[in-house]
């Protein structure tokens, strides 16, 4: 069994990549600032894919590869980018890959971080098309405003490790409880990145809410997160709490087809299939509250999505979330309480309720969405108002660990 990496060293375990990559484009991720974008930008970085290859592809500088890719310094100091969060929070891990970048790829990479705020950010030059380019005069005293090198070290100077031409992952633990908004991504000297991966959870400051406006208590935007799931065959349940609309199949949560379906199927009065079981996914909220809106979105899911859903919710203190994963979410029945009643769903299409907690006012810190039999969905909303009584504490949180039943893999 491998030891726990320590903070900022390489990490062989993979919990932290179920999280949000909350510098991907996909949830608003940018690049501001790069040294240097002569073979391939900065930009590449944070694309929400995975990178490719293309063999026989050239542009005018060289080879076409995706990633960010600098010429090969002939001048003192080092290659570097800054990247502003899409996802403002608190920083799990990282993946520095570089995947197709074997005898071009950086030797030796180090990320910092910085909490800055919004208004007090410089007015950077807009980044155009960049291939060819270097930074000009301008960028850099624009950029130098924010005193990047001064900037918390996360991941200390550490050489990249290359595996197979298609796979090249470096991982990084970070164990931090700090809010950050931006990140620098060093390279030394020079060379090419694929991708760089920041992976965390969101953090709101829920002071400063509307109290009149329900709020999504479950979006991992501002600090949600999936710890339990019985089955994932394609994506992760964290998905259907991200940003946004799914962008496709791919951006959503789909189990496998459950084997114990009976052969002829059957409904019941109200039109429901009959069925011997069902999957399910349990969130902590980002904040205790009670919820009185509950969307169910299959979007993209037209011939597999789920025939009906139900959604509970539970009031856990950390200790007991802990408990429940390490028995795999073996909760007792008569501790869930009913939010939405088990409901016939359409494919491709969003589904929005009210909650049976309008009534009755119960606080909860953890829902759980059963879907039967089977199937896909794309997002899940669970809006609401917030408790003024916070029973999971930012500091009594338990360390992110995920109970993992059924199809769910990770290819490295």
């Amino acid at each position: 069994m491998t030891d726990t990496p320590k903070e900022g060293k390489l990490a062989r375990f993979l919990d932290f990549t179920q999280l949000v990559d909350m510098a991907s484009e996909a949830v608003g991720g940018k690049v501001l600032f790069a040294t240097d974008d002569f073979f391939a930008p900065a930009e590449n970085l944070i694309k929400s894919d995975s990178p490719s290859f293309r063999e026989h592809e050239y542009t005018e500088f060289g080879r076409w590869m995706d990633g960010w890719e600098t010429r090969r310094k002939r001048i003192p100091g080092h290659d570097w980018c800054v990247i502003r969060l899409g996802i403002q929070g608190v920083i799990r891990g990282f993946d520095v890959d570089i995947s197709y970048f074997a005898g071009n790829h950086a030797p030796r990479m180090s990320i910092q971080a910085a909490n800055l705020e919004e208004e007090k950010l410089p007015e950077v030059p807009p980044r155009g098309v960049r291939t060819g380019t270097a930074a000009s005069p301008e960028e850099l005293e624009a950029i130098a405003v924010l005193k990047s090198n001064d900037w918390s070290h996360l991941v200390t100077m550490t050489e990249l490790k290359t595996g197979s031409p298609a796979c090249s992952h470096n991982y990084f633990l970070v164990n931090s409880q700090q809010k950050w908004t931006h990140v620098r991504l060093n390279i030394f000297p020079d060379g090419g990145v694929a991708r760089l991966r920041v992976y965390g959870t969101g953090q709101r400051d829920w002071t400063a809410i509307d109290s009149q406006e329900p709020v999504d208590l479950v979006t991992i935007a501002f600090g949600g997160v999936c710890v339990g799931f019985s089955n994932a065959h394609r994506g992760h349940p964290n998905n259907v709490i991200g940003v946004g609309r799914a962008k496709s199949m791919a951006d959503g949560w789909e189990t496998a087809r459950r084997l114990d379906r009976p052969p002829v199927l059957e409904n019941d009065e109200n039109g429901i299939l009959l069925m011997p079981g069902c999957e399910w996914a349990v969130f902590r909220l980002a904040h205790p509250g009670v919820i009185t809106q509950i969307e169910v979105d299959t979007k993209y899911f037209k011939g597999n999505y789920p025939d009906s859903c139900r959604v509970d919710g539970c009031v856990l203190t950390s200790q007991e979330e802990e408990d429940m994963i390490k028995q795999k979410w073996n909760f007792p029945t008569q501790k869930w309480k009913l939010l939405l009643p088990v409901t016939k769903l359409s494919p491709n299409q969003s589904h929005i309720f009210s909650s049976l907690t309008l009534e009755l006012q119960d606080v909860i810190t953890h829902a759980r969405l059963s879907i039967m039999p089977d199937g896909g969905v794309s997002r899940l909303r669970l809006r609401g108002f917030p408790s003024s009584i916070c029973l999971l504490r930012p500091s009594e949180k338990p360390a992110l660990r995920f109970s993992v039943k059924g199809g769910f893999r990770t290819n490295l």
